[in-house]
């Protein structure tokens, strides 16, 4: 009787497929975890090997042969395997399609290239001397290290500049010296040059391997492999490298664990952050999740969180207060009432005379405004037409250096027009400002100034946001102009103001995330001020000074901005103290998504009628991206045990629904954008 292997395939169904093992061919349970390549309809496919079953509820003789079994690497961990499985039932996705899009392209080929060998570095490296500790540092790493071995979660609560990495590396060095490996998060590829530098020359014969988007495929198929087999000891990376598989973990570190970019916003839409502390857990080791500004989840799971929850802290809560560099202290905070000290194109009185002080003194001066491009939107005021974008609910940007109209939702551009294309006058207005715009006025006010802009346009790749941070540092520049990508992780020593342009309109937006966004950003930007013993200062533009934000903002009190937002959430019943879950459908026409989606609130598993409840099936907040139209149910239990049984039986139902075939839908578990 032919040997039986079940196999794990990138295919949107859910289940595994039964393949015969080859004649000749042997199979042991040391092969599970092991690629195979299969035939799958008309195709080959790479697949991982998840069991050796003694029968198949698939006829023998249906039954096709796997080609070949690949033992190129060595198989992949038990701990990566719950992992995946847990990340395909938490979130509802195939498990064979979380399996296969964890690996590299190379390793899901079926002609993969020959790989490089992987190699350890020499251990005669020398390297750098660590710094002295801060008495706060010294108490949060004895409490971790008094925790003792095993699963425990600490919430790192430092203010910028106290030094949560070098916590950081005190940790890694110590499981490094206990012969296991790190594995440290970070949201952004941005911060991911900064800090490897950092751990490289801090650990210089670690093997440290990054994981992260912008790796071509040989690098990120060797790094892998450097961490599949032991030989990389340090894996920093962005999202994806939670599932990186490490067969002797010790340690797993989430730095700015805030931050949404842990988040996948498309594919499989999991979060990095909580499937960092299932693994941990899983694989019993610490995991210390650091931020100035930890997420209200985080926060809420913490001891001392200050919301009148009576249950008993998931996380141990460890604060820094100050700045770890000697004579470094928090930047003032001042708000500017923009009613009385009006901005002209942008910049107040107050503002510009700080930046002309900076100037004189040789110290740099940055300035926050979280909107690339000219101008939000180019209009006629002869009849009203906007610069629209026709594929979108949404206007076109003007981007004035690139003489274009462009959305930021689906990528059309088009020429800025010489006239209106409804009236014919050739007086059109810009209105509203973005990164480019302040850059012109800046250049225009201060002549003698450097101005460097730093967004996603002018560092449109690793590459070009290493040149920019180099000129920073090498003091070639006066003024930044910048979006949230200055915002958290970089230290510019001669930084000493930091000017909030227009940070208002997140205070009253639909979104209720929106205001915890906002104080992260602005405390997070406010922290690259006065970072060296030079004093730093903040100016807040706005309209309401008196707002409650802007005062915890003053008072860098992020527990009582915290504390007073769970109390609203609390109230108003939204999570932490609830748990969500969104379906979304997109058609060519709005009726058909809505259409979908009502289908669908009327279709719950048998037995689970009351189980959740249902919101009203309406368009999203962007109705139309890239020429299709956007509906999205909103569906929620008190209870994460309820909710995630109701959903196993509930996408069961969904996928049965028949819809038209141009129609598309997600489910996402515990959305973040609405």
């Amino acid at each position: 009787m032919p040997q039986i292997v079940r196999v794990a395939l990138d295919v949107p169904l859910r289940r595994f497929f039964d393949y015969c093992v080859p004649e000749g061919e042997c199979l042991s349970v040391d092969d599970i975890g092991c690629r195979v390549r299969v035939p799958f309809g008309q195709q080959r496919k790479i697949g991982i090997i998840v069991a050796l079953p003694s029968e198949s509820a698939v006829p023998l003789a249906q039954l096709r042969s796997c080609e070949v079994v690949l033992r190129d690497l060595p198989p992949l961990p038990a701990d990566w395997f719950r992992l995946v499985e847990f990340c395909a039932a938490y979130y509802q996705v195939p498990v064979g399609q979380v399996m296969l899009s964890t690996l590299p392209a190379g390793l899901r080929s079926t002609t993969p290239a020959k790989p490089r060998p992987v190699r350890r570095l020499p251990d005669d490296t020398r390297a750098i001397a660590a710094p002295a500790l801060t008495a706060e540092q010294e108490m949060s790493l004895a409490a971790i290290a008094a925790g003792g071995p095993g699963f425990h979660a600490y919430l790192l609560h430092g203010v910028t500049g106290s030094g949560k990495t070098e916590i950081y590396l005190r940790l890694i060095e110590r499981t490094l010296a206990a012969g296991r490996q790190s594995l440290l998060l970070v949201p952004e590829i941005n911060l991911t040059p900064q800090l490897e530098a950092r751990v490289r020359a801090r650990f210089p014969a670690a093997g440290l391997v990054s994981l992260h988007s912008e790796l071509g495929e040989a690098a990120r198929n060797r790094n892998w492999r450097a961490a599949l087999s032991g030989a990389a000891r340090i894996v920093l990376g962005t999202r994806l490298a939670v599932f990186a598989p490490l067969p002797e973990p010790g340690l797993i570190v989430v730095d700015e664990e805030h931050d949404a970019s842990f988040k996948q916003q498309d594919g499989i839409r999991y979060s990095a952050r909580d499937l960092a502390v299932f693994r941990a857990r899983q694989c019993g080791i610490p995991i210390v999740l650091g931020s100035a500004t930890p997420s209200l989840e985080s926060w809420a799971n913490a001891a001392g969180n200050g919301a009148g929850n009576a249950a008993p802290a998931r996380y141990r809560l460890l604060s820094l207060h100050a700045r770890a560099v000697e004579g470094a202290r928090l930047p003032v905070v001042r708000r500017v009432d923009t009613r009385v000290d009006k901005p002209i194109d942008g910049l107040s009185g107050q503002l510009l005379e700080a930046i002309e002080k900076r100037l004189e003194r040789g110290e740099q001066s940055l300035l926050f405004l979280n909107r690339r491009g000219y101008a939000p939107v180019l209009a006629c005021m002869a009849c009203g037409w906007t610069s629209g974008c026709r594929r979108c609910a949404a206007h076109l940007v003007l981007h004035l250096a690139d003489r274009c109209l462009r959305c930021h939702h689906c990528g059309f551009a088009a020429a800025v027009p010489k006239a209106c294309p409804t009236c014919g006058n050739q007086d059109l207005s810009a209105f509203g400002r973005g990164t480019q715009r302040l850059e012109v006025v800046l250049g225009e006010r201060f002549p003698q100034a450097r101005v460097l802009r730093v967004d996603r346009d002018s560092a449109s790749s690793r590459t070009h946001w290493e040149a920019l941070v180099a000129r920073i540092h090498a003091g070639e520049v006066d003024i930044l102009v910048g979006t949230q990508m200055l915002a958290k992780g970089h230290d510019f020593p001669k930084l000493t103001l930091v000017g909030v342009v227009s940070p208002d309109a997140a205070l009253f937006a639909a979104d209720w995330r929106a205001p915890e966004r906002l104080f992260a950003q602005l405390m997070q930007v406010a922290g690259r001020a006065g970072r060296a013993d030079r004093p730093g200062e903040v100016l807040i533009q706005t309209q309401f000074p008196d707002h409650p934000l802007y005062a915890a903002l003053v008072d860098h009190d992020y527990p009582a901005f915290a504390a007073a937002h769970l109390k609203e959430r609390q109230q108003a019943g939204f999570p932490p103290y609830t748990h969500q879950a969104m379906l979304r459908a997109e058609a060519p026409r709005m009726a058909d998504a809505l259409s979908f989606l009502n289908t669908a609130r009327a279709s719950p598993p048998p037995g689970c009628e009351n189980a959740v409840t249902f919101y009203d099936a309406v368009p999203m907040r962007l109705s139309r991206r890239a020429s299709r139209e956007r509906g999205q149910l909103l569906v929620e239990s008190s209870s994460r045990r309820v909710l995630q049984q109701f959903l196993a039986g509930w996408v069961v139902q969904i996928e049965a629904i028949k819809a038209p075939g141009s129609l598309r839908w997600h489910l996402e578990v515990d959305p973040l954008e609405f």
